[in-house]
């Protein structure tokens, strides 16, 4: 159980943190960047949700509402996962397990993109990112955990040993359920708007 009593220690006013483990690093580290972009991706999260909310307790903005609150749990494990650095000998029965995303996580996220992209009908071209404020939100957070994709991926080339590959498929898994319920959101598909390649172009 995690329990906080203090909100601020000091102890970072040199520019470093501490990870999972104890040991401390430069908040400028691509491991700190990872796993703040995403608790950056999960506060987007958090406003889609609230943006669900004000759309009522029915229909499918209290669906998407409670997966995204299921989701914001998996992205405190994939946090927890990313701020622990894998050790010499874990998983072989040798010291503390850590909390590590999961396989079934991530095939949940497949589950519910399927389940959600059903009802779509086949796109001709890429979607603008917009429509109602909630399709908005859930584009914005979709382009936020691309960003914390990245910022993983980084970390796993820099550090390959110390960093679970599931936490790079989950959130490769999660940003294209994103896009699929920025769809659902906006009138179930009927309102996206496509892009027009060379729209503006002088003919």
């Amino acid at each position: 159980m995690v329990r906080l009593s203090k909100i601020y220690t000091k102890t970072g006013d040199d520019g470093t943190t501490a990870l999972g483990d104890g040991k401390r690093t430069s908040k400028a580290g691509l491991r700190v960047e990872a796993y703040g972009t995403v608790d950056e991706a999960n506060a987007s999260i958090g406003v889609c949700i609230a943006l669900c909310d004000g759309e009522g307790k029915e229909g499918p903005a209290a669906a998407i509402a409670a997966l995204l609150r299921s989701i914001q749990h998996d992205l405190f494990d994939l946090g927890a996962d990313l701020c622990v650095p894998i050790g010499e000998g874990e998983g072989e029965g040798k010291g503390k397990t850590r909390l590590r995303i999961t396989p079934e996580q991530t095939r949940r996220l497949e589950e519910a993109i399927d389940l959600h992209n059903e009802g779509l009908k086949a796109l001709s071209s890429f979607v603008l990112p917009g429509g109602t404020p909630l399709a908005a939100a859930l584009h914005v957070a979709r382009t936020v955990v691309r960003r914390a994709e990245r910022c993983v991926v980084a970390l796993m080339n820099e550090e390959p040993g110390a960093t679970a590959p599931e936490t790079v498929r989950y959130l490769n898994r999660l940003s294209d359920l994103l896009f699929v319920l920025g769809r659902v959101a906006n009138q179930g598909g009927e309102g996206d708007v496509l892009w027009a390649p060379g729209a503006n172009r002088p003919t």
